[in-house]
């Protein structure tokens, strides 16, 4: 990465009308769009969970995306983010929708 700003790595939950909507899809395209890498999954809870890495700057602009906006038939009430740390390498190859 060439652009100066370092890795970043968080881990999120997404609550609200987060399942049966394909969010796990728009958040792969959306992932896959800034370049990111990591995961998601439904939760048994109802809730959508996962992982992002990418650029500092990117990865923020992913939180945004998680926070507010979503797949278009969902609704998000909130978005939690934790264990949130600078990386040295990306620790993914691509963004994954995990059973």
């Amino acid at each position: 990465m060439a652009d100066g700003e370092g890795l970043l790595s968080v881990d999120y939950e997404v609550h609200g009308k987060v399942q049966g909507v394909f969010f796990r899809k728009y958040t792969q395209g959306e992932a896959k769009r800034l370049g990111l890498v990591g995961w998601v999954r439904n939760t048994s809870h109802g809730t959508v969970q996962g992982q992002i890495q990418g650029p500092t700057a990117r990865v923020q602009e992913m939180q945004e995306w998680l926070r507010k906006i979503g797949s278009p038939q969902s609704r998000i009430s909130r978005a939690e983010f934790s264990n949130e740390k600078k990386i040295e390498a990306l620790e993914h190859k691509e963004f994954q929708i995990l059973k």
